[in-house]
């Protein structure tokens, strides 16, 4: 069997998601800063984020030189007791970029830690009571979502109603679905069923 792996979404070629990727256009900006650790990781959701979004930009690191000002302001999407609810920017008609951390939440707490520009932000918060289609994991706390789930969430609330932007999750629910295909619904049901929060 070949170890080729797709260009575009770096799975193995028997696996390529890009027939289920869109490419969306949005007026948010997108800048996805993923903890080195996470580049590798099976189900990459930031990675499939930026392959669907025109305007998302993916940096894999841990330090991170500051955006320069293009004349948008910037938000950090992540929680916190200063967090404004991500719903009061709905109706803004200035160009907004949106900064999402990816990471397990420790390893997205160290990215804010050593790059302090990034801290400084001003913090935007998602609506209580969301819930996560990532079937294969427990989530750590009510409202935990994937990097991916987090982004379409927000740009729902920011752009309108409709959701339109619910079309990036059809490669994360095809990754969830052959890991437990691969895994057989026997396994799945007995490790992971009835583990989401």
């Amino acid at each position: 069997m070949s170890r080729t792996r797709c260009p575009r979404c770096q799975r193995p070629l028997q696996h390529c998601l890009c027939a289920l990727i869109p490419a969306l256009d949005s007026r948010t900006r997108l800048l996805i800063l993923q903890h080195r650790s996470e580049a590798g990781h099976a189900l990459n959701t930031a990675r499939l984020a930026a392959l669907g979004l025109r305007n998302a930009q993916l940096q894999i690191g841990e330090r991170f030189a500051a955006e320069p000002d293009d004349g948008r302001q910037s938000y950090l999407l992540f929680p916190g007791d200063d967090a404004i609810a991500l719903t009061s920017l709905a109706d803004s008609s200035e160009p907004l970029r949106l900064i999402v951390p990816d990471g397990t939440w420790r390893k997205a707490r160290k990215l804010l830690h050593v790059n302090p520009w990034l801290a400084s932000l001003p913090r935007v918060a998602l609506p209580q009571g969301l819930s996560s289609r990532y079937r294969l994991r427990k989530a750590p706390m009510a409202g935990a979502l994937s990097t991916l789930e987090a982004i379409v969430a927000a740009l729902n609330i920011l752009e309108g109603p409709g959701g339109r932007f619910e079309e990036l999750l059809r490669p994360f629910d095809a990754l969830i679905d052959g890991q437990i295909e691969a895994m057989g619904v026997e396994t799945y049901e007995r490790n992971h069923a009835g583990t989401q929060s």
